[in-house]
């Protein structure tokens, strides 16, 4: 039977600001986490995105909190990104509307005095990049002697990202007596290595499966010949307005969103953004904001400047691309049903993606059989360079998955080309040698 937040032992100030957001029923991770972080010890908790896990986290936090204390934040939370700090000091804002604490977002990509200017007057909690909390801290704008409560968000990202030394030197500087909260989408090995090293005893809380996609979310492929098909498809689909109201295309590189946004902006409805890191901070962070409140139909983003994006209303999300990252489909995917509402994931998988594509489904412990595309969608030939690439990288994947296998796609051609190339350094050789019998 699921408890109510005021059962939970949620503080009454926290309490009336979820009463205005509209929640009102725990989700089954903030069943589970919110009494063992009460309790005190350190917790692990896996969860997908839209599960409510940052709340998980928050509720006992604040609670636990209760007033404002000195200047020193005694919980700090750190993040990956920055588009995820502004989201996690967004909802640390409305739930502590009825509260007095206080708090901060800071990130990278901004001047550092300016956040060193928030943390003046003093703070109750910090939410924090890596990188910019060492700058804070090596600057002395910035006391971490109070700490009582870390909370890692993301940690798969973490890793991602690279951030392990610059954990190492903060794990350093806290007050050794604190209690720790980790959280990650995944439990991959390394993130098991990670809280090993970290966490000198724990509880893990997993929810689902690691790496399972929320339930309801409904999975569909396509099976699309080349490049130029998957864009026909894309657009056919976003036609219909209606049901595609508010969509995510994930791509894999800058060069396919700028492709895909030259393809459908004068051919489909509503207000289209791209997402990549050619844009500038500003640019994305007003994207991400304008999507989530609804000022945008279509978002067109790479993996990572989607990371932090967090709207509760998408549709579909649309991976124009196989992501080359397994985990990445998960966190892809979970952009929508977020919240208790129902979303849809499709896929367009070409012929060198139906590996990868295999491999998720290993991952995620579903197979989906790809469908083929509309009949009503114009048949395109691929081209003999696009074909040649996508033999290439199955000649490659077979390699993979069979080390002792040749590569019967490219052999004959290296005999080939290396038959060649001795044919011309001897018609090169031939003549010196003449000329050496001549000086003689």
């Amino acid at each position: 039977m699921n408890k109510s937040f005021e059962e939970l032992k949620i503080a009454k100030s926290i309490l009336k600001s979820l009463d205005e957001i509209g929640f009102k029923t725990p989700t089954p991770i903030q069943m589970e986490a919110i009494p063992k972080i009460n309790s005190g010890v350190n917790v692990v908790g896996v969860a997908q995105t839209g599960t409510g896990k940052t709340a998980a986290y928050l509720l006992p936090l604040l609670s636990k909190l209760q007033k404002p204390e000195g200047k020193d934040p005694r919980a700090l939370i750190l993040v990956p990104t920055r588009e995820l700090s502004i989201q996690v000091g967004e909802d640390v804002a409305e739930l502590t509307e009825w509260s007095e604490l206080r708090h901060a977002a800071v990130f990278g990509g901004v001047g550092w005095t300016k956040h060193a200017e928030l943390i003046v007057p003093g703070i109750d909690l910090l939410v924090a990049t890596p990188g910019r909390l060492m700058d804070l801290y090596l600057a002395g704008a910035l006391s971490l002697k109070k700490i009582k409560y870390l909370v890692i968000d993301e940690a798969d990202r973490m890793l991602d990202l690279g951030f392990i030394p610059q954990l190492r030197k903060l794990f350093e500087v806290l007050p050794p007596k604190r209690q720790n909260l980790l959280f990650s989408a995944t439990f991959s090995n390394d993130i098991e290595i990670l809280v090993e090293e970290f966490l000198d005893f724990y509880e893990k809380l997993e929810i689902a499966p690691s790496a399972t996609p929320v339930q309801e979310v409904r999975q569909v492929a396509y099976k699309v010949p080349n490049y130029r098909s998957k864009l026909l498809l894309l657009k056919h689909l976003l036609t219909d307005e209606e049901t595609f109201s508010r969509v995510v295309i994930f791509v894999k590189t800058k060069d396919h969103a700028d492709d895909v946004f030259k393809v459908i902006r004068r051919k489909v409805e509503g207000e289209i953004r791209i997402l990549h890191s050619n844009k500038g901070q500003n640019a994305r962070i007003n994207a991400i904001q304008a999507f989530k409140h609804g000022e945008i139909r279509i978002l067109i983003t790479t993996d990572v400047s989607a990371r932090g994006m967090d709207a509760s209303l998408v549709t579909h999300v649309i991976n124009f691309d196989v992501p080359p990252d397994y985990e990445d489909y998960v966190h892809r995917i979970g952009r929508t049903a977020r919240a208790g509402n129902k979303g849809d994931a499709i896929t367009f998988i070409d012929p060198s993606e139906e590996w990868h594509w295999k491999k998720i489904g290993e991952l995620i412990r579903t197979e989906i059989t790809p469908l083929d595309i509309p009949e009503d969608i114009e048949a395109i030939e691929t081209t003999y360079e696009e074909r040649q690439l996508q033999l290439r990288e199955i000649d490659r994947q077979r390699k993979i998955d069979d080390p002792s296998y040749q590569g019967a796609f490219h052999q004959k051609k290296r005999r080939e080309k290396s038959k060649r190339s001795f044919e011309d350094k001897f018609k090169q050789t031939k003549p010196v040698q003449k000329n050496r019998k001549r000086n003689r």
